[in-house]
């Protein structure tokens, strides 16, 4: 895999608690119950485990402290969402326009000595040496006159030109071509960018998906924030777009597609779908308001699960998705009788995470959360 920057991060906090604990891959990992190359390939950003148990545990026989441990979730977290979408992305076609540029740019250029030849046959003289006059700048035959070069030069220059005007002509006609092969399928002349009033339907934005860097994304971002999506513009399509383009999605009542298709650009256009919502502290509270026989330990799960974000979104290995604030996932979903839409209310997706807890009246179904916060040596959670 290609290491990303969250990849790395989490590498890095990896190395620092190993380097620190002074023991080597292979006895770590034996009190971890993992083998040494494994934890020697997560160390050096080569792979991301897939189970957050696996670096609870080293990280648990390394010394890490309850908020080390929680810090190694947040990167565990950031860089498996990087894998999962980088795994996701394909590989962008070359542009037309940048072929036909690299054929033009390829095309030999006629060689001096070939015209040099050439009028040497047409003056008469065969077998004569050809050289250059210093400071001239011009190539002559021995037995020729600069006068008659030049003459020679002026018959042939219409011919020349002519060449060259179908050179430039033929470029120009395949630029054309490639530019209607760029057009989208069933697009007609009066269906052009102006027309649709937005720069994500022009040929370049056709798809807009996780690994692109440009102004289509920067264009997508942009449109997220004016719909109160919380997001960075900068042009880069990463987990954290990728969570906002699908929250929208889910608000919009579109299929979650992972890439801002048709549907997606033209309800970003119509400005009609909010992304307002709670704000973490009023997540908190009303966390705290429903979980009144474990407070502290509930809003420390949910901040691990989704950083108090009612719109988190985070993918599956096995391709299904996690939901809102405790993250619910799309079998337990299923469980409840709700919907993704539904886990996006806050108010919803709590007390349905206290239905879960009340079961065995314990955070079991957030192993990953519950393992990464051993708030203190005794156990006792913070309220």
């Amino acid at each position: 895999m290609v290491a990303s920057p969250q990849t790395d991060k989490f590498a890095a906090r990896l190395r620092m608690l190993k380097d620190r604990s002074g023991r080597g891959y292979d006895r770590l990992g034996k009190e971890a119950g993992v083998s040494g190359s494994s934890l020697h390939r997560y160390c050096s950003g080569l792979s991301v485990p897939a189970d957050y148990r696996v670096v609870h545990a080293f990280a648990k026989v390394c010394g890490a402290s309850a908020e080390e441990l929680r810090e190694v979730h947040r990167l565990w977290a950031l860089a498996d969402t990087d894998r999962d979408g980088a795994a996701a992305a394909g590989t962008p076609e070359p542009e037309p326009e940048a072929e036909v540029e690299a054929e033009a740019e390829a095309e030999p250029e006629p060689e001096a000595g070939a015209d040099a030849g050439e009028e040497a046959a047409e003056a008469g003289v065969t077998g004569g040496a050809v050289v250059a006059e210093p400071g001239a700048g011009e190539v002559t035959s021995v037995g020729s006159t600069p006068e008659r070069v030049a003459a020679r030069r002026r018959s042939r220059l219409p011919e020349r030109l002519s060449s060259r005007s179908a050179i430039l002509a033929a470029v120009a006609a395949v630029v054309l071509v490639a530019g209607f092969v760029w057009l989208p399928v069933g697009s007609s002349a009066g269906d052009t960018p102006s027309a649709e009033g937005g720069l994500l339907y022009s040929p370049a934005c056709r798809t807009v998906s996780m690994g692109q860097h440009d102004e289509c994304v920067r264009e997508v971002q942009t449109l997220l924030t004016r719909a109160n999506g919380r997001l960075a513009i900068d042009g880069d399509f990463g987990p954290e777009t990728l969570r906002r383009v699908t929250a929208f999605q889910v608000l919009a009542g579109l299929p979650a597609t992972n890439v801002v298709d048709d549907a997606t650009k033209k309800a970003l256009y119509a400005h009609r779908v909010s992304m307002t919502t709670w704000s973490p502290a009023k997540v908190a509270q009303r966390v705290r308001e429903v979980f009144t026989e474990d407070p502290g330990t509930a809003v420390a799960v949910a901040r691990c699960a989704s950083f108090l974000d009612p719109l988190y979104v985070l993918p599956n290995t096995n391709g299904s998705r996690n939901w809102g604030v405790f993250q619910i996932s799309d079998t337990r979903l299923q469980d409840l009788h709700g919907t993704p839409l539904r886990a996006f209310d806050p108010d919803w997706n709590i007390r349905a995470a206290h239905r879960l807890w009340s079961v065995r009246r314990d955070f079991h179904d957030w192993p990953s959360c519950e393992a990464a916060l051993d708030d203190s040596p005794s156990g006792t959670p913070r309220r």
